[in-house]
């Protein structure tokens, strides 16, 4: 079930060139991306998780539920190596307990529908609703569906009132795969927590959840899918989220996720998080924001399709929200505020607006150590987001790109945020107007007097900001130290009427707005070089720049395939731009087209 790399000691400090050096990769396979130590300054996650068929198997009896049989009984009489299997298309309604076993990697236990094989998508290829009858979801991504056939067996939990189920994961259940279900609540039930969680604390290990359909109803609010608070060697894999959300200023709940976790007092990670479809108003995927003692650690998000339809945006045509018909509570796609070696690889992050407590960007790294009201207690000293890596995927359709900065609850800092590696992405359609954002590509913001925000590489991104706004957005109070080893090199950034710009006003480092003077007083040991910086305004031409930059006039002289606007274009450069091969490095300015294409293959 899972490999063990070997731990390597930490990095040290790293001078700028050798930072540079080693951001610069191209596109890896799983097991050759874990079989790597660093990307850049972040540390690759040192466990991987197998969790094909293969690795988990089940060679006892096979025990049918029929239509109206007990799965609760099914599962407490089930035997380690035994597979259960529920009828395909038939509802089975209630709130079931997966109870601990003494199950091992060669003995596990598989809750699966009775559908043959042959009537589900292949291993490795995601699931869809088209096997749970459905042939289509308005404002989604169309999938694939000639005929949709009710394959797939529904667990459903008959009750609301906040509370969580169909699937509690009991303390110490372990090896259980979850292949072929649709996991839903019942309609009319009002606000529900979690579709599957667990109980009393955990802690919870080896669990599989495989091609499996999880979704809330169209208008009441579903927080949350999979709750992986106080688990370990979880994967979730092949699988379609919809209708995760939470209504504003009336809903049951006001930050909803696909999938969650990064709170509690066990250890959690490893992770795996591999294609999928994932859908929430809140986030796609959220590490943190709540009360920890440890830091989940060794998570793969590779290969997901993280969306929002643009139907839950107030104002669009055909508008859907809750039953009191405010609309959802929208922040971002993904989110950490506490975790640790992550490979952020391959996906596709499509749809985000502000309005809200956020500004619509797509990414938010920030660790925070939380305030309980509850206790009057700040509830999380050790959340960390450390040795994070980014690389190879795509953001569309958003009000802002990347907001990094480490935040403080009631005045009380979090550990570290620290070791960042972020390359080889796309960023379009940045709107302010249309995505209700900040239209910024990046935040780079620091409120800690001690241990700064530092080790942040930017290399080789292709971002198109709104161009009245700004590329980066600074701050940090000037009596603070400084935010140390930030790389901004290789990239190609979109016109910007106020390049660079200041996130606090006064007093902020960055005060002044001129990029070089903004460096000098809020970095310490950088480098920005290297970057074309396409039609810069006069008042911030070469002279306000770092030397060793490019500026292009236009998007013209750039030379992308097809520029399109910055919207929905292909930016990989023709064989005549005068920025191929003018990278630091050696390769082409901006994002590796080519490499994105390849990570991102068959996401949509």
């Amino acid at each position: 079930m899972r490999k063990r790399l070997p731990r390597m000691r930490a990095a040290g400090f790293m001078t700028v060139a050798v930072l540079l050096a080693a951001a610069i990769s191209t596109f890896l396979t799983s097991s050759e991306a874990f079989a790597s130590t660093y990307d850049g300054p972040a540390e690759l996650p040192r466990v991987f998780i197998h969790s094909q068929l293969a690795n988990t198997p089940a060679p006892g009896q096979v025990l049918l539920v029929p239509a109206g049989g007990s799965f609760q009984a099914a599962l407490n009489g089930a035997q380690c190596g035994d597979t259960i299997e529920l009828q395909a298309g038939a509802a089975y309604v209630g709130n079931f307990t997966v109870p601990a076993k003494p199950c091992d990697n060669q003995h596990w236990i598989i809750v699966r529908t009775s559908a043959l094989n042959a009537s589900l998508p292949a291993e490795g290829v995601r699931v869809t609703p088209c096997y749970g009858g459905v042939a289509s979801l308005p404002g989604r991504p169309a999938f694939p569906c000639p005929s949709p056939h009710r394959v797939l067996a529904t667990l459903v939990n008959p009750f609301g009132g906040s509370g969580s189920g169909p699937l509690r994961l009991a303390p110490g259940a372990n090896h259980y795969r979850f292949l072929g279900l649709e996991i839903t609540r019942a309609i009319g039930t009002g606000g529900v927590a979690s579709l599957v969680y667990v109980a009393q604390g955990g802690p919870v290990d080896n669990i599989v959840i495989d091609r499996s359909w999880l979704h809330g109803d169209t208008h009441e609010d579903t927080k949350n899918g999979v709750a992986l608070r106080d688990t370990t060697y979880f994967s979730i894999v092949d699988s379609y989220f919809s209708d995760f959300h939470c209504t504003s200023l009336l809903g049951a709940c006001t930050d909803a996720n696909a999938i969650g976790g990064g709170n509690g007092n066990n250890p959690g990670g490893p992770y795996q998080i591999v294609d999928n479809f994932l859908e929430a108003s809140g986030q796609s995927i959220l590490f943190g924001g709540g009360g920890a003692t440890t830091t989940p650690a060794d998570i793969e998000i590779r290969h997901n399709h993280m969306f929002k339809p643009l139907l839950w945006k107030p104002g669009t045509p055909g508008f859907i929200g809750g039953i009191s018909g405010y609309p959802y509570i929208v922040k971002n796609h993904f989110e950490l505020k506490n975790a640790q070696r992550v490979l952020f690889e391959g996906n596709i992050l499509e749809n985000s607006w502000g309005g809200f407590s956020q500004t619509g960007s797509s990414i938010l790294l920030m660790p925070l150590n939380q305030y309980s009201i509850k206790t009057n207690t700040n509830v999380c000293p050790a959340c960390q987001v450390t040795d994070i890596t980014i690389r190879y995927s795509t953001i569309s359709h958003v009000g802002g790109g990347f907001q990094i900065a480490t935040a403080v609850a009631r005045g009380a800092a979090a550990l570290a945020g620290a070791r960042f590696s972020i390359h080889d992405i796309t960023m379009d359609d940045i709107s302010a107007s249309k995505y209700t954002g900040g239209g910024g590509a990046f935040l780079l913001l620091n409120t800690w007097p001690s241990n700064v925000l530092h080790q942040v590489t930017i290399n080789h991104v292709t971002a198109f900001p709104d161009p009245r706004v700004h590329i980066l957005t600074i701050g940090d109070n000037p009596n603070n130290p400084k935010m140390s080893e930030i790389v901004i090199t290789n990239n190609i950034f979109g016109t910007a009427q106020f390049p660079v710009w200041s996130a606090l006003g006064s007093p902020d480092c960055a005060g002044k707005n001129v990029p070089v003077l903004t460096f000098n007083a809020c970095f310490s040991g950088y480098a920005v070089s290297y970057n074309a910086l396409i039609a810069m305004p006069s008042a911030y031409g070469s002279g306000s720049w770092p030397g060793g930059n490019y500026y292009p006039s236009s998007p013209a002289v750039v030379q992308f395939v097809n520029f399109n606007n910055g919207i929905g274009g292909n930016y990989q450069l023709l064989p005549s731009s005068p920025y191929q091969k003018a990278g630091s490095d050696g390769l082409d300015l901006g994002a590796n087209i080519a490499a994105i294409a390849a990570a991102t293959a068959g996401v949509y």
